[in-house]
């Protein structure tokens, strides 16, 4: 059975600063990732995580579109 996994990084560059993310919110909101086997923890505790970085990164965007450095603001 082959490997068909969507779950990949849209830009390769970016991989260092999203894991660097990841840890980050993971120490906020206190869940205890560790780099590698993370099976331990439940489904909740990797939910909140991913959860959690989705909504910060979401933020982030809304606060640069309204202050107009938005991606298309730049060219």
């Amino acid at each position: 059975m082959s490997k068909n996994s969507s779950n990949s990084t849209a830009v390769p560059e970016a991989k260092g600063a999203l894991d660097r993310f990841k840890f980050e919110v993971a120490n906020e909101l206190g869940v205890p990732l560790t780099d590698g086997y993370n099976g331990n923890l439940t489904s909740k505790q990797n939910g909140s995580v991913g959860g959690y970085m989705v909504k910060k990164m979401i933020e982030n965007q809304e606060r640069q579109m309204s202050q107009g450095s938005g991606m298309g603001s730049n060219m």
